[in-house]
């Protein structure tokens, strides 16, 4: 179904995407490569971010007319639908392109049905190539069209024994600079950064994204705070920094559906422990990322409350999947990726 030459072109169209940089908002990364019939490259593009022209159409823009008679190789279906840009699917047609191989059928009800428009005009179609490359590029992105809501990942720092603050309730820092650094390397590829109204009352955090210099990145996720409490004027997670939302629910379903429909793809749960065991009861951890700092308290607060588990079989068990040093020296903590088994 798939030559060795649209192989290699799928893979140039993933690397193409995969360094493009991570788009904020509701959009997947694409690439697109134009071969001519005789199998070299005729021009490539991929997309820049919500409001950009999608890959094919940077693409087609490069080729001109090489791009009659070509063969589309692109990550994700052509979408189908009029939005601040054009469908990509009758953009294919219109050029002349005779045949459109792409890696993943595209899932979002107002952007799939390129793949049938394409068929109707004649195109070739073939689907599926290197599927499993094209899914794990927009990992949180896929998993939220598959489910209707969007991935979370539960990141929060502990010590040694497993407390996330002194007796004192004094938490600052737990982590060293560098897993902190590396932190924020992590809230950037993310779009929603989520706490509850207890640490915003006790940490006043400002929940912004930002370099190894201590200073804001350009594009910052949505700062969300989720509890029904008000909030005492002038916290820091309301200034001017993003943009700021206060979701007035406890339950984790009702507060993932509203972001979901905000467009939203990709949840960073830095909580406190009461938010956290809410949503791992609630089944609602996709991901826990962890930075293990070499200290012990002997007291304190744990990293998460009571899950309500009164015997080691009940326990929730949860998969490592990546185990890294981060910072040399004092300041190594170890980070733990792990997957929380029985998740929906």
């Amino acid at each position: 179904m798939f030559s060795a030459v649209e192989t290699r072109a799928m893979r140039r169209a993933l690397e193409i995407a995969r360094t493009a940089g991570v788009p904020l908002g509701p959009n997947p990364r694409v690439g697109c490569v134009l071969l001519a019939p005789d199998g070299s490259e005729v021009a490539e593009g991929y997309h820049r971010g919500a409001g950009t022209p999608h890959a094919e159409a940077v693409a087609l823009s490069n080729a001109g007319d090489d791009a009659r008679g070509a063969t589309a190789v692109v990550t994700l279906e052509p979408c189908n639908h009029t939005g601040r840009t054009g469908p990509c699917a009758q953009a294919l047609l219109d050029a002349g392109v005779r045949r459109v191989v792409y890696a993943q059928p595209d899932r979002n009800p107002v952007a799939s049905g390129g793949a049938a428009t394409l068929r109707a005009g004649a195109a070739d179609v073939a689907e599926g190539l290197l599927l499993d490359e094209a899914r794990d590029l927009n990992r949180a992105w896929t998993f939220a069209m598959d489910h209707g809501r969007p991935f979370v990942t539960w990141k929060f720092a502990t010590t040694l024994d497993g407390r996330s603050a002194a007796a004192d309730s004094s938490s600052r820092w737990v982590s060293s600079r560098a897993a902190r650094v590396d932190s924020h390397r992590l809230r950037a590829q993310c779009d929603v950064m989520l706490v509850g109204t207890n640490t915003v009352v006790v940490d006043d955090p400002e929940l912004t994204v930002r370099d190894e210099y201590d200073e804001p990145m350009p594009h910052q996720p949505l700062r969300v705070v989720m509890g029904e409490r008000d909030l005492p004027d002038g916290k820091r997670v309301f200034n001017d920094r993003s943009e700021s939302l206060q979701l007035r629910t406890r339950d984790p379903e009702k507060a993932l559906a509203e972001l979901f429909a905000r467009d939203r793809q990709h949840v960073f749960l830095e909580g406190g422990p009461r938010l956290a065991a809410a949503f791992l009861q609630a089944g609602l951890v996709d991901e826990a990322v962890v930075y293990v700092a070499p200290k012990l308290l002997g007291a304190g607060t744990a990293a998460v409350a009571d899950l309500g588990i009164t015997t080691i079989g009940d326990a929730i068990g949860l998969l490592v999947t990546d185990v890294t040093t981060v910072g040399t020296g004092a300041e190594a903590n170890v980070r733990i990726t792990m997957t929380p088994q029985g998740g929906r």
